[in-house]
């Protein structure tokens, strides 16, 4: 089996165009395995599609499917441009958190950063859960999929191993939430680390930065129309959010390397 090996800000995937076979959880778990395998996040199957351009779909590296990851999508647009299976700079991606929009970037015919048009975000109100001996208040955001956003002043100190998988898998997420840690520099300017829902910690996730500034502005440390900076371990994501809650995020795309398996 061929694939390819891509990240975006170090959320690393391993992408293959094809249809998605029947053991994808046990490849995906293998695959992944940083040790024995190719090492990354997870798998991404792109497809033709009925309703769009493209159609995505996401395996965690635990082998459970994900519903959207705004890294994962930005690197599917450079892989459809740079392979050659389209010649359009916008372009529409299936995932299963409905259909998604992207504008590329090219440069010497090679895509170097995508424009992700996410949908909308909606931020629940604020809510406090017991972990452990203590409680943690966070913002429930949905981006297509579940997030809990965290505002703290000591980002590199958060128990990101500890709560992270904590919160994961707390009663009040049934089908258990990405959780984002967040440090707000100015209203333009977040600080962000992650524990990603099947992945553990990760180097940067696309839905979580919109979910983290969807959060800043329902506190009103951020506000809308207005492009906000998320720095996050892997670098650098910028998104803006209008009134309406439209979220349109802008981040790199990169080519690791092409890979051949036995594994299959």
């Amino acid at each position: 089996m061929k694939f390819t090996k891509m990240h975006g800000l170090g959320n690393d995937y391993l992408y293959v165009y094809g249809e998605v076979p029947e053991n994808i959880a046990e490849l995906s778990r293998k695959l992944s395995e940083r040790h024995f395998g190719a090492g990354s996040d997870g798998m991404i199957y792109i497809s033709k599609s009925y309703v769009a351009d493209f159609k995505m779909r996401i395996f965690n590296a635990d082998g459970s499917e994900a519903k959207m990851c705004g890294n994962g999508i930005r690197c599917v647009g450079k892989y459809v441009y740079d392979k050659g299976y389209t010649d359009k700079k916008f372009i529409s991606v299936e995932t299963l958190s409905g259909i998604k929009y992207l504008t590329l970037d090219a440069v010497g015919g090679k895509v170097k950063t995508v424009t992700v048009d996410m949908g909308t975000a909606e931020a629940g109100k604020p809510i406090t859960i017991n972990v452990d001996n203590g409680s943690v208040t966070l913002i429930p955001v949905s981006v297509g999929n579940p997030h809990a956003v965290i505002f703290t002043d000591d980002i590199e100190k958060v128990p990101l191993t500890v709560l992270g998988p904590k919160i994961e898998h707390h009663e009040a997420f049934l089908d258990g939430v990405n959780v984002e840690f967040v440090k707000v520099e100015a209203a333009d300017k977040l600080r962000m680390r992650v524990w990603e829902r099947g992945s553990g910690v990760t180097m940067a996730c696309g839905t979580g930065a919109c979910a983290s500034v969807m959060a800043a502005i329902s506190a009103h440390y951020s506000y809308y129309n207005e492009t906000v900076s998320v720095e996050l371990d892997g670098g650098t994501l910028k998104i803006k959010i209008d009134p309406d809650n439209k979220v349109l995020m802008t981040g790199p795309a990169e080519t690791v390397y092409e890979g051949e398996t036995d594994i299959c």
